[in-house]
């Protein structure tokens, strides 16, 4: 009788072969999936099991970065930066690869990459040896800062400090004095004869110290050693920044450089993280504004608009209404040039005109992702007015801002740009004016007489607040006022702090029936915004300066 022969169809090696096929198979259809969706977003592909990465390469981006963007710096030349990244959309990526074109001066290329290949480049960054970062003495540290802490209560102690310290304690001596004084932004100016640092405190300016020019070329390279700028580039003006870590803060410090007649000017603006927790109640509204304005920001759509000049607080307005309306169950996305300040829960994102991202076209992108509320940093074209208004009517609450002198020169800036009568109307919920005022240091307070023509001039306003505004001006038949006179506690000046002054008009039938006629003017929109009880912006800081906030020569300096 004959045997029967068996034979193994499978081995183990045979199965680890199919497998070790079928996974590779399944890796080229991924790959292929990855290169259609690259070419339908208009990006060049990469597959980096191709390419070979090399440790130099991946040394330009820290590995940390790289895996929270899923971002890998695959070739660096001096003209460009070629990069491979698994989702061009994440959060944050448009604003680090912003930050990283402005801090290397190059330009950077985007690749889509399969998570494969980013588990490759990741393979080699655990390979890597891990070295210590370098010190360049360009780094300014808590420590350093600390040291001269309780030293500068004045101009004449950071002035004093200064005259006597090497270049590398002046620059830390002028950011902790700046730290100290509450300065918003430090000005460090080349003359004929001197070096002039100055401080922008409560929004005014003061010089603080005068260097001997002979400093200025090693002043200079130390600021823009800190600030990654190009030590070479005299004749054009740079843009950078660093940032300084403390305890509980974080601040943002962005420099600004332009060639002048005796060298260049330098400007550090300092943005404090903390900066970003003014709640609603905290701005200075009160009063019928108050509750106006409380009102309408709860409304489900419309716009609402925050008018003003340059720094007077228009966008920190805008940040305590999104701060008040900031929940879990409500999205929403800002835009802005640039975004200053990081706030939780909310998405923002940030102009970039080099690659045609503008208000206009932002906003179009940012309605088709599903906002509840949408902040625009400034409406100033057709464009992005038409897009607004439409947004407004459609579903969404619109909060922007607006280059205007008061509330009322919004509409006929609106009509000016274009506006659709038939549509602002219905779209416009309420119209904020304001301005920045200095508060008046408590520790220092004191009562003084107003006479003469200033105080001619606050009866004249305080007889001007309608009644319906519902003010009880017999609360103020005493005409008290007051003013700092100067101690320890605000540096010598006499204020300390900034609060604002407001005047919010809410839309109402006498003003749509103006916009309709399309003959809308300024003043005659002030006189029936008055009329229904808007407390106008000089009214207020009158009423602020009687209750002991301001001086009246503050409100007058500023509000008229």
């Amino acid at each position: 009788m004959a045997h029967k022969t068996t034979v193994k169809l499978s081995t183990p090696e045979v199965e680890d072969k199919f497998k070790e096929k079928m996974g590779s198979l399944a890796l080229k259809e991924r790959e292929r999936e990855i290169e259609a969706r690259a070419s339908s977003l208009g990006l060049p592909y990469l597959n980096l099991a191709n390419f070979p990465l090399g440790q130099d390469a991946l040394r330009f981006i820290p590995d940390d970065e790289a895996k929270r963007l899923q971002l890998v710096p695959v070739l660096v030349t001096d003209a460009e930066v070629r990069l491979g990244v698994v989702d061009p959309d994440a959060t944050g990526l448009r604003a680090y690869l912003e930050e990283l074109a402005k801090r290397i001066h190059a330009r950077y290329v985007l690749y889509l990459i399969s998570p494969h290949s980013f588990e490759l480049a990741l393979q080699i960054y655990a390979g890597m040896p891990k070295l210590r970062p370098i010190s360049t003495g360009v780094n300014i540290t808590e420590d350093e800062l600390s040291r001269y802490q309780g030293l500068m209560k004045d101009f004449a102690h950071v002035n004093e400090l200064m005259t006597r310290a090497s270049i590398t304690e002046i620059v830390s001596i002028t950011i902790a004095g700046a730290l100290e004084l509450r300065a918003s932004d430090i000005h460090v100016e080349a003359e004929e004869k001197s070096i002039k640092v100055r401080y922008r405190i409560d929004g005014a300016l003061y010089n603080v110290a005068e260097l001997a020019y002979g400093l200025w070329p090693k002043l200079i390279s130390r600021l823009k050693l800190l600030s990654h700028l190009k030590l070479n580039i005299e004749h054009e003006p740079q843009d950078g920044r660093f940032t300084i870590f403390l305890k509980g803060d974080k601040i943002d410090v962005r420099v600004s450089t332009i060639p002048t007649s005796y060298g260049e000017s330098v400007v550090m603006r300092l943005l404090r993280s903390s900066a970003t927790g003014l709640q609603f109640e905290q701005l200075g509204l009160r009063g019928k504004a108050y509750d106006d304005l409380k009102r309408e920001v709860r409304r489900p759509n419309g716009m609402i608009m925050a008018t003003g000049p340059t720094g007077c607080g228009k966008t920190t307005t805008l940040y305590a209404i999104l701060n008040n309306l900031n929940d879990s169950k409500t999205k929403i996305i800002t835009l802005e040039d640039p975004v200053e300040y990081k706030l939780a829960g909310i998405n923002q994102s940030q102009v970039d005109h080099n690659a045609g991202y503008d208000f206009a076209r932002g906003l179009k992108a940012i309605l088709r992702q599903d906002p509840d509320i949408v902040m625009v940093g400034e409406i100033r074209d057709t464009e992005t007015t038409d897009t607004a208004i439409n947004a407004a009517l459609t579903g969404h609450l619109v909060i922007s801002t607006l280059h205007t002198n008061s509330a009322s020169g919004a509409i006929p800036r609106f009509m000016a740009m274009g506006a659709k009568p038939f549509l602002l109307a219905p779209a416009l919920n309420s119209i904020i004016g304001q301005r920045l005022v200095r508060k008046i240091c408590e520790k220092c307070k004191e009562e003084i007489k107003v006479t003469g023509d200033v105080l001619a001039r606050v009866k004249q306003v305080l007889a001007s607040i309608s009644k319906a505004s519902g003010v009880n001006l017999e609360a103020y038949d005493k005409l008290t006022f007051y003013h700092g006179k100067g101690c320890d506690a605000c540096g010598g000046i006499g204020y300390r702090g900034r609060v604002g002054l407001y005047e919010v008009m809410t839309m109402n039938p006498d003003i749509e029936k103006l916009i309709f006629g399309n003959k809308v003017t300024e003043s005659e929109l002030q006189d029936i915004g008055i009329k229904n009880g808007m407390v106008t912006m000089v009214q207020d800081g009158i009423l602020k300066a009687l209750d002991g906030i301001t001086s009246v020569d503050e409100v007058f300096r500023v509000a008229e």
